[in-house]
């Protein structure tokens, strides 16, 4: 059976997740999981062990950084005689697609998780680690991608199949004057038809218009539930949705929570 794991259950708010993880060589292995809304970065730190995919096995070892899709079915285990380190930092999809559309930084679609060899890319992981022990903004996280990527992506490398006009308009839908009109806005944004949006989206990202609006939607829902004392009504209305009780059911969809409870979640992990 495959686990499910939701970004806000380890995040609760912060703009991030990243941990230190240790797996003795004759531990069980990490439960098969996938990731419901997140990204994840692995850097390996030390020792060896094995990423168990739905493809096969692969080997990690010291120096390699794999990410991780919400596509992807995954599990981990160290190997004799150490066992595995490594740094995992984790971040929800819909914002860094949204980096990577910003920056025209190529996807990567290959199938299983994505490995690259760069020993150089570790103390980026360290990095990311500290900050995140002392309440991280979201300059942090954006920091961590740079950083990262300045080091695994050759300079000049584009996304490929994104066409520019569809990359401005999704980056411009995250203003929230934006978000409220929803995909008709998009739709004014991109200046195409809405059989030729509806199309190039699947090709680029996979998703309808209305599943990546209301992606966006919940994403900046969360993020003022996280951080101000806004009323939900209110926040359901910035966000564009048509009533409270819709955006309550949608948002508890998404969370497994409805919104009043991911508040009191979210804000006390910022409270001793």
């Amino acid at each position: 059976m495959t686990h499910v794991l939701r970004f806000e259950a380890h995040a609760f708010g912060r703009p991030y997740h990243a941990a230190r993880v240790r797996i003795p060589a004759r531990s069980r292995d990490t439960e098969l999981h996938t990731h419901a809304d997140f990204h994840e970065f692995m850097g390996i730190v030390s020792g060896s062990g094995e990423h168990l995919l739905t493809t096969g096995v692969e080997q990690l070892r010291p120096g390699d950084v794999v990410l991780v899709r919400p596509s992807d079915r995954h599990a981990v285990r160290g190997s004799m005689p150490d066992g595995l380190e490594f740094v995992n930092v984790a971040f929800p999809s819909s914002i860094w697609q949204g980096f990577l559309d910003l920056t025209r930084t190529a996807s990567w679609s290959s199938r299983g998780p994505v490995t690259f060899h760069q020993p150089l890319a570790i103390p980026v992981f360290e990095q990311a680690l500290a900050r995140f022990q002392d309440s991280p903004s979201s300059y942090d996280l954006l920091r961590f991608w740079i950083e990262l990527l300045e080091r695994l992506v050759p300079t000049g490398t584009t996304a490929p199949g994104v066409p520019d006009w569809l990359a401005r308009a999704c980056t411009a839908m995250r203003a929230e004057q934006n978000l409220r009109g929803g995909v008709p806005r998009l739709l004014e944004l991109a200046g195409v038809s809405p059989a030729h949006l509806s199309r190039s989206m699947r090709t680029a990202y996979g998703v309808t218009p209305t599943a990546f609006v209301t992606d966006l939607r919940l994403e900046h829902a969360a993020s003022l539930l996280a951080a101000t004392n806004t009323p939900i009504a209110a926040i359901a209305a910035r966000c564009g949705f048509t009533s409270q009780s819709y955006f309550t059911r949608t948002f508890t969809a998404a969370h497994e929570l409805p919104p009043r409870d991911f508040r009191r979640r979210s804000q006390r992990a910022f409270v001793p």
